[in-house]
């Protein structure tokens, strides 16, 4: 589990094809104090540790990941949002973040409001029902709370968030463009609500 408080910015620095990619990922966590077999978030995906060397991890991407997240991610010189797993007892500053992506949407444009940026969202009606104005969202690792939601009538849904200069300095997210593709996590309550609202119908 996780928060979506984005605690380093690593680099892919190389990736080995063997059969899953094995991706070796630049970092400033001290990597001695990182167990084999322990959880990072990579810019929201939950990957697991297993390799390391000073000031360097090393995961197993799947095909299955690779076809789940945002096209061009795995990709030498790709800078990803890390947070290492939540521990009992750390302070709860985001949401409730599983690392597991439901979806990849892309940025449609990006705003100057005052020192903030206002970034805007198109998802495809599969993530659109769990998008809500004021409700948290998890875009590349990151916790952040929905601005805006318009349900357009092509049936897809665009939705803003804000990004604080803090945040914009301490994540990938300030360099966003139009067309960028992102992961995307829902909040993991609506989930359950939406499995509860399944099983309810077939009552």
């Amino acid at each position: 589990m996780f928060t979506g408080i984005v605690t380093d910015i690593g680099t892919i620095d190389a990736i080995e094809d063997r059969g899953d990619l094995r991706v070796h990922v630049a970092t400033a966590y001290d990597t001695a104090r990182i167990d084999l077999g322990a959880s990072v978030a990579c810019s929201g995906v939950c990957l697991t540790v297993v390799d390391k060397t000073a000031g360097r991890l090393a995961f197993d991407v799947s095909a299955e990941s690779v076809s789940r997240t945002a096209q061009g991610m795995w990709a030498e010189g790709r800078r990803l949002n890390l947070e290492r797993a939540l521990r009992l007892g750390d302070e709860l500053g985001g949401h409730i973040v599983t690392g597991h992506v439901d979806g990849v949407g892309h940025v449609t444009d990006v705003t100057p409001d005052g020192d903030s940026k206002r970034i805007g969202f198109a998802v495809d009606a599969g993530i659109a029902p769990f998008v809500a104005p004021k409700g948290s969202i998890t875009i590349d690792g990151v916790s952040l709370t929905v601005n805006t939601v318009e349900d357009r009538p092509d049936g897809t849904t665009r939705f803003a968030i804000n990004l604080i200069p803090h945040t914009q300095a301490v994540t990938t997210l300030g360099a966003l463009a139009a067309g960028d593709a992102v992961n995307l996590e829902i909040d993991v309550l609506a989930r359950y609500l939406q499995r509860m609202e399944q099983l309810r119908a077939k009552a």
